[in-house]
């Protein structure tokens, strides 16, 4: 007698907290045909450096050969560290080759601190609202979390100091250059406090940052692993720069924790595309990014400017929203009462797609208000049309 296969009996205990992403759910409406879409935090295509990829490619496989395509190091493609360096510390962060780490994006680096470091039931620190991708990587490893308050200058140091007072946290999470998805950047002054409460808790921080070279206005600020360096595992990534299909994750930890990183991935991928690895080295060392930076903000601030302007036209005054000076999402929020995950069943019907804000956070009772939108994957007509979509929806809702 055959008996068929009963496959939800294979599946391990950890399953049931990993959940299909509601925001890629999203993403496969967002890109049926016709319609538009702020939902993803996509770059423009436009951003993409193709008319360089032939001269990058061939520059490598002239410099490397058969090794650029060769397994390679677990820690990183070194001519691509190297090039790192510099580029790190233009931001503030200073290191050498050796404390340079190379991950299949920064997404896989999200996983392998949430391996190394969470035992079910240790808690974690996040910000009120924070990005759901760094969730979904922590939540199989069976964490709680606790929120930290925030405003609209971000995450306030006095309830992340309460936090660590009141309970042992094994580490925080932050995004505090032009969040995801708020697109609020922590001021200098909050900054130097968090790094004081850091190391007066002796609590780790994990540094998300790959937004803050998409500053379309106003001075840059360190980031706080200039401040607390024994403190902060940071994190960085050439996704918005160069090419995200490239998955080139860029992360740089106190000695102990690279050493559990470059463990732990062994298992999983080896190393990083060495090929990928190649093709950003060169982009680096060859000026390359330099030059290709000022025509990506000059892309996108033109967007950003539209959507800020269409949304002062369009949204009702009990509506407000962030305007950030770089990254790539405004955040919006309405009236008590509101329900954004409503609205985007009727702007998707409309053609227009965005992310309801409750999605980012750990508390599910809250934000149900709120609204993400992103504005660098649309041109500035279309950015225009698009609000004024989701504003008639709301007046409708209103």
């Amino acid at each position: 007698m055959l008996h068929g296969m009963d496959y939800e009996t294979l599946l391990a205990t950890r399953t049931h907290l990993m959940q299909a992403s509601a925001i890629r759910e999203i993403l496969k409406v967002a890109s049926s045909p016709g319609m538009i879409s702020l939902a993803g935090g996509l770059p423009a295509a436009e951003s993409f450096p193709l008319e360089i990829m032939e001269e990058l490619l061939g520059s490598v496989l002239g410099k490397y050969g058969s090794k650029a395509l060769q397994y390679d190091a677990s820690e990183g493609w070194e001519p691509l560290r190297q090039a790192l360096v510099p580029h790190l510390a233009a931001r503030g962060v200073q290191t050498t080759s050796d404390g340079v780490l190379i991950m299949s994006g920064s997404q896989s680096l999200l996983d392998g601190v949430g391996k190394i470091l969470i035992s079910p039931g240790d808690c974690i620190a996040v910000e009120a609202p924070t990005y759901l991708g760094a969730l979904q990587a922590f939540n199989p490893y069976e964490p709680r979390y606790v929120e930290i308050e925030t405003d609209e200058d971000g995450l306030i140091p006095e309830s992340l100091d309460d936090v660590l007072s009141r309970q042992r946290v094994k580490f925080v999470y932050l995004v505090p250059t032009f969040q995801n998805p708020t697109g609020r950047t922590l001021p200098l002054a909050r900054r130097k406090r968090v790094a004081e409460i850091l190391q007066r808790h002796g609590t780790l921080l994990l540094e998300d940052d790959p937004y803050s070279d998409l500053r379309y206005a106003g001075e840059r600020v360190p980031p706080i692993k200039s401040l607390a360096p024994d403190n902060v595992v940071y994190s960085t990534t050439l996704s918005k720069t160069f090419a995200p299909g490239l998955r080139i994750g860029v992360c740089v930890a106190p000695e102990f924790i690279q050493r559990w990183l470059v463990t732990g991935r062994q298992g999983v991928d080896l190393h990083t595309n060495t090929l990928a690895q190649a093709l950003a080295a060169e982009y680096l060392s060859g000026g390359y990014l330099d030059r290709q930076l000022p025509k990506i903000i000059e892309l996108y601030a033109p967007r950003q400017q539209a959507m800020l302007e269409a949304l002062e036209r369009h949204l009702p005054e009990d509506f407000t929203w962030s305007r950030p000076e770089g990254g790539m999402f405004v955040w919006i929020e309405g009236p008590k009462g509101f329900d954004a995950i409503e609205l985007q069943a009727r702007v998707v019907e409309r053609g227009v797609a965005f992310v309801p804000g409750r999605y980012f956070y750990v508390n599910d009772e809250v934000g149900a208000a709120t609204l993400r939108m992103n504005f660098t994957a649309a041109d500035p007509a279309t950015i225009e049309h698009a609000v004024s979509v989701i504003a008639d929806a709301i007046a409708e809702m209103l």
